[in-house]
């Protein structure tokens, strides 16, 4: 179920550690110095620079894909094509959908959670286009690898949200919460062959992630584990909606319990709960990361979401 596309798509950046430009400006600095500082810093320039997406293992990437491209369905779970970056960019308007694919729910919460050295922030053009601060959105997707097997990937697709002009025709439909509607900025690209056979498909169905009180829509830059967390308060929400068959909520659960009914939507060894704090007020950081307390860096942050796994938190 491959789909190709002709149409060029904005790269996967790449960040590179903070003093990688000051050994450059070094380097230049003792051309006209000794041989022997020259030899001292072409062997510190030689060392491996350390990541924290070094120490994930092979196999969480099997089956894993991301980029502006569609997502390639197949039936064998290959290893990661990609490197794995340390920044994704996304544009603001008309582009291309980035995606991630995984082979399951749980497998794709599992590996964002272990990708602190990963995030998501605005490209330059779309900071600069943007009059307020820009949020994400999220649609999530699970794809049958063949019309005659069980098997299902999961699939996400980021951009940036995008104001719906008020000349639009029925505009209202895009900011009502409809889980079943895609946002507006999907109108301005071409759509994704796997997302134009609608949201309920035999092959493939999609839920378009709304924001509501309890889960807004997320503001960037935000990191993976941040992201992962974002997705898994989803899922609380669609399952506290699990009788409530007006809004729509309920339908992530559902297609999560179809697809993966072995799995219950959990992720294996990590979650994302806390046995003293409730799930919103977790998720309350993740929105407000810029008013992190003086003192705390990231790791911690990241230390206080991605707890051990407690079996009944989810019920």
């Amino acid at each position: 179920m491959s789909v190709q596309t002709g149409s060029t798509s904005p790269p996967l950046s790449f960040s590179l550690p903070p003093h990688t430009d000051i050994l450059d400006s070094v380097d230049e600095d003792i051309q006209e110095e000794e041989e022997g500082d020259e030899e001292i810093d072409s062997t510190a320039r030689s060392a491996p620079i350390l990541t924290a997406n070094q120490y994930v293992e092979p196999d969480m990437l099997m089956g894993v894909s991301m980029g502006f491209k569609p997502p390639l369905i197949s039936t064998i779970l290959s290893p990661m094509g990609e490197t794995m970056p340390n920044i994704i960019t996304l544009p603001h308007g008309k582009a291309p959908t980035f995606h991630i694919q995984s082979p399951s729910w749980r497998h794709l919460l599992k590996l964002m959670a272990r990708l602190s050295g990963t995030r998501v922030e605005p490209t330059i053009e779309a900071l600069t286009v943007a009059k307020d601060e820009l949020k994400l959105r999220t649609v999530i997707q699970f794809v049958k690898i063949h019309h005659s097997a069980s098997e299902w990937r999961t699939v996400i697709y980021l951009t940036t949200d995008m104001p719906v002009p008020p000349s639009v025709t029925n505009s209202h439909k895009y900011t009502n919460g409809d889980v079943t509607v895609l946002p507006y900025s999907y109108t301005l690209s071409p759509l994704p062959q796997l997302l134009r056979d609608g949201a309920d498909s035999p092959m493939a169905k999609y839920y378009v992630v709304p924001a509501t009180n309890s889960t807004p829509y997320p503001t960037l830059p935000i990191n993976f584990p941040n992201l992962a967390m974002y997705l898994q308060s989803a899922v609380q929400v669609s399952r506290k909606a699990a009788h409530d068959s007006s809004s729509g909520l309920r339908r992530l659960a559902l297609n999560i319990d179809t697809c993966y009914p072995r799995d219950d939507g959990r992720p294996i060894s990590t979650d994302f709960s806390d046995t003293s704090r409730s799930l919103g007020g977790m998720f309350k950081r993740v929105i407000n990361r810029g008013k992190t307390p003086r003192g705390r860096g990231g790791n911690e942050e990241i230390y206080d979401l991605v707890t051990p796994f407690v079996p009944d938190e989810w019920g």
